[in-house]
């Protein structure tokens, strides 16, 4: 007597998700309400099948891992809620819950994959091209049972770390119940990840290289395949293509270990990058009519990071309470103390830069 078949899409130990078939949140309603009633009429007293919400759309992708608009009324969703993802979790860096919020967003609210997937494809080149902010990709987990290896069965990445930064500077160490930020640098090929961990400040400080192919493959792959496979045919494609092949590889410096201990610093001309002697100074000889072009643009960045920085410092000052006094915060879980730091490295490198020529 009704014009859709009933379908129990999802159940679980104390709910049920049934989908009724009507094209609006309007007409599935009263239906799911009377469901209800029906269902309840069955149980033996005082057990009854309660109407909670509408999820319209809803995306399904395993057990206790879904996503939808939550409907209490039908003029209005309420909210996007989420269940098992990536989102509300913590042992994830906030790359993974920034582009699963904003792909489920696309998905869910503008109901507009193609542009969910330029967005993931985006911030997959982004990653792979070296223009992500190091805040988005740290990690954080808490010292539970020990500051040390032997009190845990397996060696894990914030432990391994913990001992080393214990042996660098004791004083600055975390200890019991602190939290760990950490992030993954390249290391010799086949390397556990407990023996790429590091301290995102240090990774800053000595220019580092991340491991950006862990990042992908550990953190990004598993999420994103997992909302795109009931939606496209193939959501392995979104890790491959052109947006893939364009890959950045930071040279650390000398005194950060493996090879590079063994590298010669050569001077380079500031414009083409080509070997120059130290007679030469700045410029090479093609590159020296040009001198003035080269010095505008350096200037330009410099005012660029003074302005950020400017900015960052300002924030800082408003958050601590006073626009009178020196920052002095070193809250580690605040993606503002890592920018903070990444732009007093720029305005460094950049004021060597222009220190560099002879005028």
């Amino acid at each position: 007597g009704y014009p859709y078949n009933a379908e129990v899409v999802y159940g679980d130990t104390d709910s049920v998700m049934v989908k009724f078939g009507h094209p609006t949140v309007a007409e599935a309603m009263p239906m799911a309400e009377k469901a209800a009633e029906e269902v309840s009429k069955i149980f033996p007293r005082p057990i009854l099948l309660e109407f909670e919400k509408v999820y319209f759309p809803y995306l399904l992708m395993n057990k206790k891992r879904y996503a939808g608009l939550l409907w209490t009324r039908p003029e209005k969703y309420d909210k996007m809620d989420t269940k098992g993802l990536e989102t509300v979790r913590r042992d994830n860096c906030a790359l993974v819950r920034k582009c699963v919020d904003s792909v489920l967003r696309k998905i869910l609210i503008d109901r507009d994959v193609p542009s969910a997937i330029e967005y993931t494809k985006g911030i997959i080149a982004d990653l792979l091209q070296n223009k992500m902010d190091i805040s988005y990709l740290v990690i954080t987990k808490s010292l539970g049972r020990g500051a040390d290896s032997d009190d845990y069965a397996a060696k894990q990445a914030h432990v391994e770390l913990a001992m080393r930064m214990r042996k660098r500077d004791p004083g600055s160490a975390p200890n019991v119940g602190d939290r760990v930020p950490y992030v993954i640098v390249k290391a010799a090929k086949g390397a556990p990840a407990y023996e790429k961990s590091e301290d995102p400040v240090y990774v800053l400080e000595n220019s580092l290289p991340i491991d950006v192919q862990y990042y992908l493959d550990r953190q990004l792959s598993g999420p994103l395949t997992r909302i795109f496979e009931p939606i496209i045919d193939n959501p392995q494609a979104l890790f491959k293509g052109a947006h893939t092949r364009s890959i950045a590889k930071p040279t650390p410096k000398a005194k950060a270990g493996g090879i590079m201990m063994f590298a010669v610093k050569k001077l380079s001309c500031m414009g083409c990058k080509a070997p120059i002697s130290e007679k030469e100074k700045t410029f090479c000889v093609h590159c020296r009519p040009r001198e003035a072009e080269f010095y505008s643009k350096k200037l330009t960045e410099l005012n660029a990071c003074e302005s950020l920085f400017s900015q960052l410092w300002t924030q800082c000052q408003r958050c601590q309470g006073s626009l009178h006094q020196d920052v002095l915060c070193s809250n580690r879980d605040c993606p503002i103390f890592y920018k903070r730091k990444k732009v007093q490295k720029d305005l460094k490198d950049a004021q060597d830069a222009l220190d560099k020529y002879s005028w």
